[in-house]
């Protein structure tokens, strides 16, 4: 069901495109995931990153296993879920929110968190408003 979505919402049509336009070699993955090995341009900076059913990494073939594959897996579910391409500027909209919140792109990601950190070689960063600073003190460092 999600290949058929992700098809119909453009979002695995435009992972192609952006597989071809990085020269990644495409090979079939499990639950009707393509996988994208050798991606060649500069963005994004990740090990790996999904566009619709299409899970594109730098490198080479058998690095997208396990608990990776599992967390990417579970973006291609996001993108069925969001129709399709709003998902890009939505998790835009996450990023900038983890940012401001924690200061990586990817703690308070919404969708980062429901695809499991960890499982994407994410550390949990807690808020500012929750570390400790200098003195016992808690709050966003001084400055």
């Amino acid at each position: 069901m999600r290949r058929v979505l992700n098809y119909a919402n453009l979002s695995t049509p435009l992972g192609l495109l952006v597989a071809r336009l990085g020269r990644a070699r495409l090979a079939p993955g499990p639950d009707g995931l393509v996988l994208g090995y050798g991606y060649r341009l500069p963005f994004p900076i990740a090990g790996a990153f999904t566009i619709g059913n299409v899970v594109l990494t730098k490198h080479g073939e058998g690095f997208l296993t396990g608990r990776l594959l599992r967390h990417e897996d579970r973006h291609a579910s996001q993108y069925a879920a969001c129709a399709g391409l709003p998902m890009l500027p939505l998790y835009a909209v996450a990023v900038v929110v983890s940012v401001l919140v924690c200061g990586n792109p990817a703690s308070w990601n919404v969708f980062e968190r429901l695809a499991d950190l960890e499982d994407g070689n994410y550390l949990r960063t807690p808020p500012w408003w929750a570390r400790t600073g200098p003195g016992g003190r808690t709050g966003p460092p001084p400055g």
